[in-house]
């Protein structure tokens, strides 16, 4: 087992504890070790149930790019935001629907999972499936913004966050008309 890894899931669980249960460090201080002693427990029992049904990856997260592809995610929420907002109320939008076939550089697995999870909360850009190659298929609002160049940087900087070995062909999709 990664003790490091064990370490920072129960230092997370326990912050997270304390945020929820929000103890009253004002009062009486026996309330006070209670507390804390039922928040260390509790994130104990959390930290070994996570790392039984998800066992730490391989690699180490770079905080530096995550944050990177934070902002990233954030910059293309509000511009995809705008862009589906004007198309909306636009009388005559302007839009190609269809659906873009990318071959993730991610292994099927949690990284994919969470490369989906990710490219999901920019609006117009919605994760369906996968093809009969393994390759993940998008639906989008609009083929003509370049929603696989803007695929491919995601992947890249959780790649990069992850420190992950990858496989596949990488950027390189193709679409299929409109839906």
């Amino acid at each position: 087992m990664n003790v490091s890894s064990a370490i920072t899931r129960w230092i997370g669980f326990l912050v997270f504890w304390m945020l929820l249960a929000s103890p009253d460090w004002a009062g009486p201080a026996i309330d006070s070790a209670v507390a804390m002693a039922v928040g260390v427990l509790a994130a104990a029992a959390a930290t070994w149930t996570s790392l039984r049904l998800l066992p730490p990856m391989p690699g180490r997260l770079r905080f530096g790019a995550l944050a990177r592809l934070a902002l990233l995610l954030l910059w293309q929420s509000v511009v995809s935001s705008v862009v589906v907002l004007l198309q909306a109320f636009s009388p005559r939008p302007s839009i190609t629907p269809g659906f873009l076939v990318y071959p993730a550089r991610l292994a099927p697995g949690t990284a994919r999972a969470t490369f989906g999870a990710l490219t999901a909360m920019v609006p117009g850009t919605a994760p369906v499936g996968t093809d009969g190659d393994g390759a993940m298929v998008y639906h989008c609002l609009d083929l003509a913004q370049p929603v696989e160049d803007d695929l491919a940087i995601v992947e890249t900087l959780l790649i990069e966050t992850l420190s992950i070995e990858t496989h596949g062909h990488g950027a390189g999709g193709t679409w299929t008309g409109n839906d």
